[in-house]
């Protein structure tokens, strides 16, 4: 089904004629890590097809990081389109720096867990059994974005162990500066690591595990919106219209994301 899918993508020309690109545009873009797979795949198809130019900035959804996009925003930096968390996407148009109207889901995400290459892989098949191989883990590494922040927060005090972890729990800044939590996994750093799947499936040197249990995801989302500053308001929605059509299903699975409905 996802080959169909793939094949489905070289008949993006029939169905960009949908969209009215008469003009060529410089549209720049904040993103962070959870969906940046799917647009540096289908980024270069769009730039092709409409004229249009990318100019692309990474950065985490949330957190304390200069480089997050929020704070990227609040210090004045311009962009026209957001990527990020769903739930970061819709505070951004509470405070004003996106449109709520255009603020667009375009990929359904999940927390995952990954080891170290070679290592025997633990049980997190239900709540207790991943609440044993937290216990028993010497080091954990989670995200300075969405993922990490709802971990360090929320997770680990839903599973009641927040006192007898968080000591051998360690965040790690994320691109662009810093790296993957899954690299620290490869390195040894620490001896688990937390991610949105999509940031952790292509990663060399681990082994994904799996999915966190259904019982603590958090229902993560990636949505797209454009900026209330953005001087290339058109551009804008047609990229989020782009990263949304149909034909681009194939690459947000592939990326290891589910296709919202």
């Amino acid at each position: 089904m996802v080959n169909r899918m793939l094949r489905n993508i070289l008949l993006l020309p029939l169905t960009l004629s949908v969209f009215n690109f008469s003009y060529a545009a410089e549209v720049k873009v904040l993103i962070s890590s959870g969906f940046f797979g799917v647009y540096h795949e289908l980024g270069p198809i769009f730039e092709k097809k409409t004229g249009h130019k990318l100019i692309t900035v990474r950065g985490p959804s949330i957190g304390d990081s200069p480089e997050a996009i929020p704070t990227r925003l609040a210090r004045g930096e311009i962009a026209d389109v957001v990527i990020l968390d769903g739930e970061a996407a819709h505070e951004l148009a509470h405070k004003g720096f996106v449109k709520e109207s255009s603020v667009t889901i375009l990929g359904l995400s999940q927390i995952g867990m990954a080891i170290k290459e070679g290592a025997t892989k633990p049980d997190i098949s239900t709540v207790d059994a991943f609440r044993k191989t937290l216990l028993a883990a010497k080091s954990i590494g989670y995200s300075d974005s969405g993922s990490g922040t709802y971990i360090a927060s929320q997770m680990f005090k839903k599973l009641g162990i927040e006192d007898q972890v968080m000591g051998k729990s360690k965040k790690v800044r994320g691109p662009p500066s810093g790296e993957p939590v899954a690299a620290t996994v490869a390195r040894g750093e620490n001896e688990i690591g937390f991610q949105q799947v999509s940031e952790i499936l292509h990663v060399p040197g681990i082994t994904y595990v799996g999915p966190i249990p259904k019982e603590v995801q958090p229902g993560f989302t990636f949505a797209g919106a454009v900026t209330t500053a953005s001087k290339q308001e058109q551009a804008a929605i047609e990229l989020i219209k782009f990263l949304r059509a149909p034909e681009a299903e194939a690459v947000i699975v592939k990326a290891g994301l589910g296709y919202p409905r």
